[in-house]
């Protein structure tokens, strides 16, 4: 399987500098090319009628807090196309959790299937709640997809982690790994590419200096952000030390990234085969 890097909402806060060196975020995507089952996206940040009308899909407040950069060349979609693909060819996607910046591109690919576990899709799109309002938009999820809904307790060890599974109707290479904490029904999602695996711990975790101890470490504004946006803090805490554990113990085999910090996006995006 070939794996592209993709940042699909590029983000340039006020108070960027207080997040990271770089001062901006991204959405780091992937999008990959298997061999016999199409194209497969994990996440899609946001999408072509949010950067159309981003005010009222994704809340004057997310545009305002985030920065957001518009450019709908950025979008999945477009990225896609770039590369030489049709939207159609995107068969399946895989989503961390539902949060605006993570599914808002759902609807630039209607006829994909959309992997996500229980306790999510039950927060978004069945309950809602009043406290999840800002972070779940309906109209992402308004073309009726296809989703496909996984119970969060079946799956087997997966390098020290309880449960990883694998995803109807995809390779055996790609798994979801329940990380509850940031969202209910939070997941990370890894792909082992034959010569090591990838995982794409969604927003389990905001700044490499998280599970690296070679970088600099998180920033105050990093952290109070992560903490303001949790659904549990303690379970927060508890996966950036499964992550950092992770990281140490098996650097040769997982590499593991988050979707927002732009220093991991930057190496993995250049790294060979990519």
């Amino acid at each position: 399987m070939r794996v592209h890097h993709l940042d699909c909402c590029s983000m340039c806060p006020a108070a960027g500098p207080l997040l990271n060196d770089q001062g901006r975020m991204v959405a780091h995507c992937l999008l990959i090319e298997t061999p016999r089952d199409g194209l497969v996206l994990v996440d899609t940040g946001i999408g072509l009628d949010d950067h159309a009308r981003p005010g009222e899909r994704l809340g004057r407040g997310f545009v305002a807090v985030t920065g957001l950069v518009r450019d709908p060349r950025t979008t999945a979609a477009a990225q896609v196309e770039a590369l030489g693909h049709r939207r159609e060819d995107v068969r399946h996607i895989v989503v961390t959790h539902l949060d605006l910046d993570h599914a808002g591109g759902l609807p630039d690919f209607p006829d994909a299937v959309v992997h996500v576990h229980t306790s999510e899709h039950r927060a978004a799109v069945v309950v809602r709640a009043l406290a999840d309002r800002p972070r779940y938009r309906p109209c992402h999820w308004a073309h009726a997809p296809k989703f496909r809904i996984y119970d969060e307790l079946a799956g087997e060890r997966w390098f020290g982690f309880e449960r990883a599974r694998p995803l109807a109707g995809l390779p055996a290479e790609i798994v979801a790994i329940p990380l509850s904490g940031h969202t209910r029904g939070h997941a990370a999602i890894a792909v082992d590419k034959g010569d090591g695996w990838l995982l794409h711990a969604g927003d389990a975790y905001f700044h490499e200096g998280v599970v690296d101890d070679t970088r600099e470490r998180p920033r105050f504004g990093t952290i109070a952000f992560e903490r303001a946006v949790a659904w549990d803090w303690s379970r927060v805490q508890r996966n950036h030390e499964r992550l950092r554990e992770l990281a140490r113990q098996h650097r040769d085999d997982v590499t593991v990234f988050s979707a927002h910090d732009p220093n991991e996006f930057a190496r993995l995006a250049a790294s060979p085969g990519a």
